[in-house]
């Protein structure tokens, strides 16, 4: 992960200026704030922006990725540099193990598998073991991603309503509904999945990995970068739903953090800025790596992940996808 530079989370409507070599944030309050350019790794929208060339010029020119969330909390594009990290080498075997089914199928099913796996340790319920133990003995019969997305289908269906019984009345999902999310718990996870998703972009770009080259979603999606997609799942139960259950828990969050109409719902203002300040602290957890042998924060765990696909390409390496171990 690179040493230099951190997130800066935009969670106000702002302007975003070149000043010589820094980045000038101009807030509503009329108070700009100047973030010398060495300083930012990359900058996640979560209101409506306005920048210029200028700035995007300085931003590309220091392979700084600016994320854009929108109302509903879907990670509506980014602005990236021109490729800089990419390798021939890297592309060539990437591409050949995304299509052949000898390669890509085991590496797909163990995404699910991983997945599964941690959302059984996020809501840590003996309810979901059935369904789990279906899930395991059916990957095998899959064959394609729309089989392996349809298991993965039937066993989030059920997560969602045990993890429902851990949440207070005004939070429970009622069936995850997206674009736009119909509740505020819907709302919750929306933002949480892209915001994971936009810090996995962010650390595949570090890499000569092709973002929109993937394993489990290469079939479902070809508008997004769907390797990006492949690897948020395994981390989306460690920030979504996980953080879901504390703020619900600690009473983090309120129904005034939210806002609700007829068959849609978004975070409001105050609660933009709480979900910044949940992912910050999150993000800065530190756990100790047992291989590393020192202590690594939730933040470079994404970037790892990324890594162990990049020796996979080039060295061969099993790859073997996230699973908390503490």
């Amino acid at each position: 992960m690179p040493a230099a530079g951190r997130t800066y989370w935009l969670t106000e409507p702002c302007r975003i200026r070149r000043e010589n070599d820094s980045v000038r944030i101009e807030r509503p309050d009329g108070q700009p704030v100047r973030i010398p350019v060495t300083d930012i790794r990359d900058l996640v929208a979560f209101d409506h922006i306005d920048v210029n060339t200028s700035a995007l010029s300085l931003l590309g020119r220091h392979n700084i990725t600016l994320h854009v969330l929108d109302h509903y909390g879907n990670h509506t594009g980014h602005f990236a540099a021109t490729e800089s990290m990419s390798s021939a080498t890297v592309l060539r075997r990437q591409v050949h193990l995304t299509t052949d089914p000898e390669h890509q199928l085991p590496i797909a099913r163990a995404l699910l598998a991983a997945t599964a796996e941690n959302l059984r340790w996020v809501l840590d319920n003996d309810l979901l073991d059935p369904a789990l133990t279906t899930l395991r003995d059916n990957l095998p019969n899959c064959h394609d991603s729309a089989q392996l997305m349809a298991q993965e289908g039937n066993f989030r269906r059920t997560v969602w309503a045990a993890l429902d019984t851990q949440l207070p009345t005004w939070l429970r999902l009622n069936g995850r509904t997206r674009r736009p999310p119909t509740n505020a718990g819907n709302a919750f996870v929306s933002y949480l999945n892209s915001i994971v998703y936009a810090r996995v972009l962010t650390a595949l770009r570090a890499t000569p990995l092709h973002p929109a080259i993937a394993f489990l979603h290469a079939d479902t999606n070809r508008r997004r970068n769907t390797l990006a997609l492949d690897l948020a799942e395994p981390f989306k139960p460690l920030f979504a739903e996980r953080l879901l259950l504390r703020a619900a828990h600690q009473k983090h969050l309120k129904p005034s953090d939210f806002e609700t109409g007829v068959g849609h719902a978004s975070l409001s203002t105050a609660g933009r800025k709480k979900i910044a300040a949940l992912v910050r602290e999150e993000l800065a957890t530190t756990v100790h790596h047992r291989t590393l042998k020192r202590k690594v924060s939730y933040e470079e765990l994404i970037h790892l992940e990324a890594l162990k696909l990049v020796r996979l390409c080039l060295e061969g390496t099993p790859y073997k996808p996230f699973r908390p171990w503490w």
